[in-house]
């Protein structure tokens, strides 16, 4: 008896040991994400639970902010001494996260087949000054939306190709009595206008930067703003949209409330979906449009990457854990909201069937991706052109004067 009991107690000590043993050997990775836009947190915490199944030792703790908190939860967590192991950044990030030493550069775990096989513009999502501290992940420019039925009942047979024939189309669909406002944007102070300023930017032949000084107050980037300031002093843009995200841009195209709207990727497939969406089935896409003997078409570089933080304790299963978000199974299964970064993916029938549409235009978008300005100063510079485009909107300060203040204010 004795011996059973001291028999039974032996593999109790010995499995209690094991638990130990298991549980201290399970690894927890922290990783940050963005709450909107793009990739959906169901989409991602899928892709997370695959992973997880297949490396039973890691649990992935995962955090979703909005876009707008992104940035400053990444560099306050460096300054509390880490929390992070993965986190996603924008592309205009990598030079100040570099010279910060907020990122890992993982040039040589870049493998030749990444190389080879991740399409060319991608890779400046991750780089600066020829490392990279990161892996492409998220693909996008902005792209015009219309409802094809609107345009339709106004007798407009084709989309707008040039900026000037888009507010020529929004006035007849203003004037037809369709709908009060025919355009939405997201012009809210924060990045989302300096995204949508830069498309118009490109458009218009402008440059942010000119021998190392500010440009974006001449030539491209007024002729920009007055634009917009057209668009919306003349009733062809809703007045809401100096408050809008994204989010919010969508909620009114879908509703029916808008023929036009710029906005990334993911919203083709939401706002054609009928369970959520009452356009659904009217939604048509083309590149966001170019300016005549200018450009043919304009797009912003709005593309993010995933890297691993300088203060991960675990770099390794981290970076483990990017390839795996990044590589071309993971990517092809979830492209209904955001596109590959893989060249051969655009052949694919999973990504491919019913996107046609959006895959057509954007073979000429990401193609004329337009960067914003890749420098250390760029949260100074934005935060002035936010400002600037707030106050020319509202019609406390022109065009004129309030980029001249922009580049004052930029940090360069």
């Amino acid at each position: 008896m004795k011996f059973m009991l001291r028999t039974a107690l032996m593999a109790a000590t010995a499995l209690t040991a094991a638990s130990v043993t298991a549980a201290q050997a399970e690894t927890t990775l922290n990783a940050l994400f963005m709450a909107q836009a793009a990739y959906s947190e169901d989409d991602i915490r899928a892709m997370t639970a695959g992973y997880e199944a297949a490396h039973p030792d890691v649990k992935i703790n995962l955090e979703f902010v909005p876009y707008e908190g992104l940035h400053d939860k990444t560099v306050l967590a460096q300054g509390a001494g880490g929390g992070y192991d993965v986190v996603l950044f924008d592309v205009i990030w990598p030079a100040e996260f570099a010279t910060n030493n907020v990122l890992v550069d993982v040039s040589d775990k870049i493998t030749p087949e990444m190389k080879a096989g991740v399409l060319p513009g991608a890779w400046t999502t991750v780089t600066y000054d020829g490392k990279a501290y990161g892996m492409p992940w998220i693909l996008d420019t902005k792209y015009l939306f219309y409802n094809k039925a609107m345009l339709k009942k106004a007798g407009i047979e084709t989309p707008p190709a040039t900026w000037a024939e888009l507010a020529a189309d929004a006035q007849k669909i203003k004037d037809a009595g369709i709908v009060q406002y025919p355009i939405a944007w997201s012009w809210s102070q924060a990045e989302a206008a300096v995204c949508d300023y830069t498309t118009l930017l490109s458009a218009y032949g402008g440059d942010f930067i000119k021998d190392g000084k500010p440009d974006f107050q001449n030539g491209g980037g007024l002729e920009a703003l007055k634009y917009m300031v057209a668009s919306y002093t003349g009733g062809l843009t809703n007045p809401n949209s100096k408050e809008f995200l994204e989010e919010d841009v969508r909620n009114v195209f879908q509703n029916g409330d808008a023929a036009f709207a710029l906005n990334w990727t993911y919203m083709y497939n939401l706002a054609n979906d009928p369970a959520q969406s009452k356009v659904a089935g009217d939604v048509g896409v083309v590149p966001a449009p170019g300016v005549e003997g200018v450009s043919k078409a304009s797009a912003v570089n709005g593309s993010m990457g995933l890297g691993v933080t300088t203060t991960s304790k675990h770099p390794s299963e981290a970076w483990d854990f990017i390839t795996y978000m990044t590589s071309q199974p993971v990517q092809n299964q979830y492209a209904k909201l955001s596109l590959p970064i893989w060249a051969s993916s655009y052949t694919d029938p999973a990504v491919t069937t019913g996107q046609e549409e959006l895959l057509a235009a954007a073979g000429v978008g990401l193609a004329a991706m337009y960067p914003r300005p890749m420098t250390p100063h760029y949260q100074e510079m934005s935060m002035a052109l936010q400002q600037a485009i707030q106050e020319s909107l509202l019609g406390t300060s022109t065009p004129e004067d309030a980029l001249k203040a922009a580049a004052e204010n930029s940090g360069l």
